[in-house]
Parts: structure tokens; C-alpha cells; sequence
């Protein structure tokens, strides 16, 4: 039986799959239903966004949120899955370089663009995912994604190969590969050495609880999950009566007054608990998801 029903942000450490953080949790919170938003490779840290329980229904508006990450590149070295994990496979001059240059070479790649991701990803072609095709020597022709590049910032550190970034993309943006691209238009070749998600939506990383932090705080018998109404923050929101909240557990359209922008809009109770999400169907508004009366209590 669910006992947990939320969100929960954690602090990813390096060396751990997003699946790993998903089965610790699961133990510590003693629920087998928790799932995740945006992968994070192992050698990435940063937030991680769970759902807990029921709120697993509600990840997909985690998933297609901003994203903002910080981190390095090295210039001068490539490997085969364009970030430290892998082979080296090519190693170039780095030519000199300043802040203004870089910087200059960053802001041809910000606004809405097409991008190729790499063979080493969790992308499936033809039901096998790429990093077990290229682990067996093979490269497949993938379909370029649309993805956008809102911000890119690059300032350099103390080894002249090393530099700073700061960059906030669309979901689905491969920073590694951004940071490939950027070494060749620099006249060379490069791979992320530290990757660090900040951000995702309105989800920042000062919020997230590290396991350790996270197991002590169960311990404890504190509050760690926020409940479900924060995964669709991004959503407009409509206050239903008792009549219209009875109406769409059933399954039954409603009508609400008020004019919304959008085709779909959570819908809370009287008593500001998310009853589930509400599609628009001409003049009236259909139960998409609907979150049983027990589900809008969070504990954990």
C-alpha cells in the first residue's frame, strides 16, 4: 500500500546512475513506487527530480522542463563518448584563446537549433539504445533533435586547456556534445570533464537533500517530499468547487468559469490539494488524470 506521495529533489553524487538514486531512495522511503526525471550520467552530480507514489503519474511535466547545468570542458583532447568516462580518440593543439573569443564562439550556438545526439546515450534505434551499439563497435545514423540554447557562458580557470561553463538548455540538450561542437568551432577538440545540474524548471539544487542527508531526515521522522500540486507549477490552475471536485473524480467533464490560455490546466480542491489535470474539450474541460481523495497527502 502507498504510504508516500510527492516530490522529491535529490542531490545526485558522482558514480551513481539516475536508477541507482532511484533504488536508494526506494529503500529508504520503504516505496517501491519512485521514478525520475532527466537522467543524469554517473559522472554528473546535481539534481535529480523524483516522484514518489502516485505522483509518478505526474513526471512528464517534470520532464520537459528547462534545464540549467555548470561544469568543465578540457580543449585539446577528445574520446569516444565526448566526456571524461571515455577512450581518448583524438588529441589537437589548443590554440590561444581568451575570454572574448570563447565567449564569442558560445553566442553563435544560443537560440533554437538542431542537434545530433552521441552514440554513447540512452537514445533507442530499432529497440537497442546506442551505448550498447557503440560498446560493440558499431555507429548508426541518428535523427537530429530540436533543442534550444537559451544562455552559454565560458570563463577560464587556472589550466589554460580548462574552462568554466554555465548553460541553460531545453530538455533533451546534450551538453556534451554543445561542448564538442564549441571545440571545433574553436579550431580543436574537447570533452566535458564535470558536469553539475542546477536547475530544472523552477527546481533548484538548494533544495535537494543528498541520500545521506535524506536517510537521516526519514530517520528522523521529518518532511522530505513536496506535494504532487509542485510538479505542475508551470501549469495554469483552476479552484473547483466540492460539486465540480466529486464531478471530475467520476470522470465527468466540467465547466469552469474564466478564461485559460491553455489546453490543459490542474484543477485543485477547495482545500488547495491537486486533484488531477483537466484537457479542454470545446466549452467544457475532461479529466486527463484524476489523483485518488488519498493521494493528495504527502508523508515520508
Amino acid at each position: 500500500m502507498t504510504t508516500s506521495n510527492g516530490l522529491l529533489l535529490v542531490d545526485k553524487p558522482r558514480g551513481l546512475t539516475s536508477h541507482d538514486v532511484v533504488a536508494r531512495v526506494r529503500r529508504i522511503l520503504h516505496e517501491k513506487k519512485v521514478g525520475h526525471a532527466g537522467t543524469l550520467d554517473p559522472m554528473a552530480t546535481g539534481l535529480l527530480v523524483l516522484a514518489v507514489g502516485p505522483s509518478t503519474r505526474l513526471l512528464r511535466f517534470a520532464q520537459s522542463e528547462t534545464k540549467r547545468y555548470a561544469g568543465a570542458v578540457k580543449f585539446g583532447v577528445a574520446t569516444d563518448s565526448l566526456d571524461a568516462d571515455g577512450a581518448v580518440v583524438d588529441e589537437q593543439p589548443v590554440p590561444t584563446m581568451t575570454r572574448e573569443s570563447v565567449q564569442d564562439a558560445a553566442s553563435t550556438m544560443l537560440g533554437s537549433q538542431l542537434q545530433t545526439p552521441p552514440m554513447v546515450s540512452a537514445i533507442k534505434v530499432d529497440g537497442q539504445r546506442l551505448h550498447e551499439l557503440a560498446r560493440r563497435g558499431l555507429e548508426v545514423e541518428r535523427e537530429a533533435r530540436a533543442i534550444t540554447v537559451t544562455s552559454f557562458t565560458l570563463a577560464p580557470s587556472d589550466d589554460d586547456s580548462i574552462w568554466r561553463f554555465d548553460v541553460v538548455c531545453s530538455v533533451g540538450t546534450y551538453v556534451r556534445v554543445l561542448l564538442s561542437d564549441l571545440a571545433q568551432r574553436l579550431g580543436t577538440v574537447g570533452h566535458l570533464v564535470e558536469l553539475r545540474r542546477l536547475a530544472s524548471g523552477s527546481h533548484t539544487v538548494e533544495d535537494a537533500l543528498t541520500l545521506d542527508e535524506l536517510a537521516d531526515r526519514v530517520l528522523g521522522g521529518g518532511d522530505v517530499l513536496a506535494p504532487p500540486s509542485s510538479f505542475v507549477t508551470g501549469l495554469e490552475h483552476a479552484t473547483l468547487s466540492d460539486d465540480q471536485t466529486r464531478a471530475m473524480r467520476m470522470g465527468q467533464r466540467v465547466t469552469l468559469d474564466g478564461t485559460f490560455s491553455g489546453d490543459e490546466i490542474a484543477s485543485m480542491d477547495s482545500a488547495g490539494n491537486l486533484v488531477g489535470i483537466l484537457q479542454r474539450r470545446q466549452d467544457s474541460w475532461k479529466p486527463e488524470l484524476v489523483l485518488a481523495p488519498r493521494d493528495d497527502s504527502t508523508h515520508g
